[in-house]
This record gives structure tokens, sequence and C-alpha cells, in this order.
């Protein structure tokens, strides 16, 4: 994984891009004494309208949990280069159940004598947002991509992946808001069997 791979939707790029030119737009109207009439469009040239979709409530609390969702990949990744999560910032972004997983994965790779080198490619999108549970709490689907992913020895000799296993699988997470407004993995899931 590297600093300049994002796990933004396409849809809210696109949208973002949208709101920031129809406000860009919406500011440029003449208010003053000086404007000129517009003439009115001909029947010819009119389109029917487009009604824009109202924007998300909840768009930044879910820009929030991917962030830390994100995140906490960022870090579980710096982790599996060196097989070990000395300088990273996992407890920021992860409890201990959600890293339970990771951590048996590193206890392994040092056992063995690997680490990874290649990257993990996500398509990770709030699937689900209780803001009016007790603790707020989301669900995270995340198409996880293995085609970049590369494991070796520490002497350098590669490490194929198990030849059953998939190379897109669904994985979920579940993330809450804790009391500092800190958007927090509690769990992690991956589902070999389900593909995406």
């Amino acid at each position: 994984m590297t600093a300049r791979q994002t796990w933004r939707r396409p849809g809210l790029m696109a949208l973002c891009a949208g709101v920031g030119l129809s406000l860009s737009l919406a500011g440029c109207g003449g208010g003053g004494d000086d404007a000129k009439p517009q003439a009115a469009p001909s029947a010819a040239s009119s389109a029917p309208s487009v009604s824009a979709s109202p924007p998300d409530p909840d768009a930044a609390d879910k820009t929030a949990v991917l962030a830390s969702y994100t995140s906490m990949w960022v870090e579980q990744m710096k982790a599996y280069r060196v097989a070990s999560p000395d300088g990273t910032k996992l407890d920021d972004y992860a409890t201990l159940d959600a890293l339970s997983m990771f951590e048996r994965d590193l206890a392994t790779m040092k056992k063995n004598n690997t680490r990874v080198t290649g990257g993990v490619g996500h398509d990770a999108e709030v699937a689900e947002l209780d803001m009016e549970a007790q603790i707020p709490t989301a669900t995270v689907e995340d198409c996880i991509d293995l085609s970049k992913w590369k494991a070796e020895r520490t002497t350098g000799e590669p490490i194929p992946l198990p030849t059953a296993q998939p190379l897109r699988y669904i994985a979920t997470a579940t993330v809450e808001r804790w009391d500092n407004n800190r958007w927090m993995v509690t769990a992690y899931k991956p589902d070999g069997n389900q593909t995406c």
C-alpha cells in the first residue's frame, strides 16, 4: 500500500466535484442594478431540468468512518512489511478485538521469517450507519484485492498465494464512534467465500 492510494469511491468524488461546481456557479449571478436581463430560452433549446439528489446528511460521518478504516490498513501494511506492529499507530484506529487476527498473522510471519512486499487493494464503502445508537456504529464492506499482494521470506524467496485463495473477496468491519469522537474499528471479518 503506498501513501498515494486512496479508498474513496468514484461516485463520492464526482459528487464532491459537482457540489463544488454548483456552489461556485451559484455565486456568479449578478445581483446589482447593472445586471442585464437574460433572454428566455427558446422552446427548442430548453431541456427538461434534472433534479439533484439531496446531500447525504451523514456524509461527514461516513467520510470519518472510511478515514479511520483506511488509516488502520495503512498502519497494518506498515506492520506486515516488517512482520511487527512496532512503530505503527494501529492502536489509534482499531481495538484489540479487531487487531487479534492481524496480530496472529504477524506472529506467524515473524516465526516463519516472512514479510509482505506488495499491497492490498480496497474498495470500501459504509454499508450501514446508525448514529442514533447509544454508541454510533457503522458497518464497512470492503472488496479486498490481492492482485498486487506479494509475500517473501526474509531471504528474498517469493511466497505464492495458495491456489484456492481468491484474489478478490469481501471483508466486513464494524466501526464505532467513541467518547472522543474517534471512529475505531472494533471488529474485522474477511469472508474468502464471498468474492467481489
